[in-house]
């Protein structure tokens, strides 16, 4: 990060504020009115004393009073109007942002996300667009404000009087010094601040998912022990903070309070000696305060917008970050076609492991292709390749005789799907999760992909049936019953390559020969990918691809058992 990134890092972030640059336009005229009628209240106590008291003309007392209770009382509504028009505003920038960054994290790809730390991203996307926030709305009003009153003070007091005006800004150039010192090591500690939260919320998140785990294990005293580690270091970067934000502010305040001592001195003796009346005094003294003040609130606003900045460049980091699956120039939409499937050649490299080195195989349309092999050979890394969540290092997978790079992303997650060997659900009706895909299915087609994923019965059991709201990540269901409901999601999406990674790795013999058989059914005509280590779901392949057996040089395709008559054979 850049020594002082505050100015680049809300340039950036205009790009966001330009389409409602007419609501800030009028923040800014309502905000100018607002304050210029503010800047008329010293002035009124200068004549209410001049005028009014010491001339002890009662007429004019009225209408310096009803002028007064006039201006505070517009001042007040012009105010309102102006903070609500911006938070409405700055609310819809910082949505606009917040919704970028939801999309662009969607479009990475499963290698960098495994590299994420889920509780920083929440903190990043929740924490520090919500700091942003806070900030536009608490500070940049309140920036606006205060230079119109310290122009408008400045302007009226040297009307008054000069030697008084120069003497209040003596302090101004000390205090600003004193600021910058302090505010470039408070840019440091804030960002330490934010990281050593987002570590507390990584780790709560962690250890919160695998509390089984834990509990299993006998590790809860020490996770509590990491837990008090982190939160110790978390406070101790919070203390640095608020000590060097305290030092930011202290210090200049106190020159402030001096600088005021002087001023009332040096002015009560011009008054004794006659050279300004005693309205001039006081209107001067309640224009300084409104003089230094707003120099102290920009200088506390400073440290606003310094952290502002910071949380910032932690939200753009992920802005940042590369997706690595994007639609090329002149990608196209994917046309309907039979779904035949072509690795011609890939190589592909994950991590220190090469996985692939050219390798080909062809799946032809509708064509049920078991992918076997051990841990670790590559099974569900193939899968990703042929949904494009990853590209092959060389080489290329082609769709219906074109290659997948040049397809459009979204087309491309149509016409492919893939279903994790730990599929996810959310926590709303079995219905809506079967139908999550195809939101618009009917009842009878949500029925009928349950059925196939043999699914249908259990949801009947459940209190409300497809009404049944599933627990978070499915936890109402079994590890096998999840994954039939993502299965039932998948047919019912009715991609054209559907690829099942594991989908009877929770089951037992009895329902993985219930599963195998209505597969067989739902899956006939379709162009499907198997990967499994389960003889009793390859058998309803018509090709089997042995990525074991390839990693050892031998011929990667052989011909399944019973029950079809027909194999389909591949060699690499």
């Amino acid at each position: 990060m850049s020594k002082s990134p505050m100015l680049p890092a809300y340039r950036r972030a205009l790009k966001y504020a330009a389409p409602y640059w007419p609501r800030f336009f009028w923040v800014f005229t309502i905000g100018v009115l607002a304050s210029s009628i503010g800047l008329l209240q010293p002035y009124f106590s200068k004549l209410l004393i001049d005028e009014a008291l010491l001339k002890a003309d009662f007429n004019a007392l009225l209408w310096i009073s009803g002028a007064m209770l006039g201006a505070t009382i517009a001042g007040f509504a012009l105010n309102i109007l102006s903070s609500y028009v911006y938070v409405r505003a700055s609310s819809g920038v910082l949505f606009d942002m917040r919704l970028d960054l939801y999309r662009h994290l969607q479009r990475l790809s499963p290698r960098t996300w495994s590299a994420m730390k889920m509780g920083d991203v929440v903190s990043r996307i929740n924490n520090d667009i919500s700091e942003v926030q806070r900030v536009t709305s608490d500070s940049l009003m309140g920036i606006l404000t205060n230079v119109i009153f310290f122009l408008g003070s400045a302007f009226i007091m040297a009307s008054l009087n000069r030697k008084l005006m120069l003497l209040s800004l003596i302090a101004i150039p000390l205090s600003l010094l004193a600021t910058h010192f302090f505010q470039e090591r408070l840019q440091t500690r804030v960002r330490t601040m934010r990281e050593r939260s987002s570590e507390i919320g990584s780790f709560l998140l962690e250890t919160l998912l695998g509390v089984r785990a834990v509990v299993a294990s006998r590790a809860q005293p020490r996770e509590e022990a990491r837990f008090a580690q982190k939160n110790a270091s978390f406070v101790d970067a919070l203390l640095q903070m608020q000590i060097t934000s305290f030092m930011a502010g202290a210090i200049p305040g106190t020159l402030v309070a001096i600088a005021s001592g002087g001023l009332f001195l040096y002015g009560g003796k011009m008054v004794i000696d006659g050279e300004i009346t005693t309205g001039s005094l006081v209107a001067i003294m309640a224009y300084h305060a409104r003089l230094l003040s707003p120099v102290q609130n920009l200088m506390g606003l400073y440290s606003s917008m310094m952290t502002g900045a910071v949380s910032l460049e932690r939200v753009y980091e992920l802005i940042d970050t590369k997706p690595e699956i994007t639609d090329l120039p002149g990608a196209a939409d994917i046309p309907p076609g039979p779904g035949e499937l072509e690795c011609k050649s890939i190589s592909f490299r994950h991590g220190t492991t090469q996985l692939f080195d050219n390798f080909s195989l062809t799946i032809p349309a509708g064509t049920i292709c078991a992918v076997l092999g051990p841990s670790g050979v590559g099974k569900s890394t193939l899968g990703e390749l042929i949904g494009r969540y990853y590209d092959p290092d060389s080489g290329a997978i082609h769709l219906d005789g074109r290659d997948l790079r040049e397809h459009t992303v979204a087309s491309l997650r149509h016409s492919i799907m893939l279903v994790d060997q730990t599929p996810y659900l959310f926590q709303v009706t079995a219905r809506e999760n079967i139908s999550y895909a195809r939101p618009e299915a009917t009842q009878a087609e949500i029925e009928a992909a349950a059925k196939a994923a043999a699914i249908h019965d259990r949801i009947l059991s459940l209190p409300e049936g497809y009404d049944t709201i599933l627990a978070e990540r499915g936890q109402t269901l079994s590890v096998g019953e999840r994954q039939r409901i993502a299965i039932a999601r998948a047919l019912l999406a009715n991609p054209s390559v559907l690829i099942l990674d594991e989908p009877t790795s929770s089951l037992d013999e009895a329902n993985e020969t219930a599963i195998a058989n209505t597969l067989a059914q739902a899956l006939r005509g379709r162009t499907a990918i198997l990967i499994t280590h389960r003889a009793g779901l390859a058998r309803i392949a018509h090709q089997i691809v042995d990525l074991g057996h390839l990693a050892h040089g031998n011929d990667n395709s052989q011909t399944p058992s019973a029950p079809h008559p027909r194999a389909i054979d591949s060699r690499s």
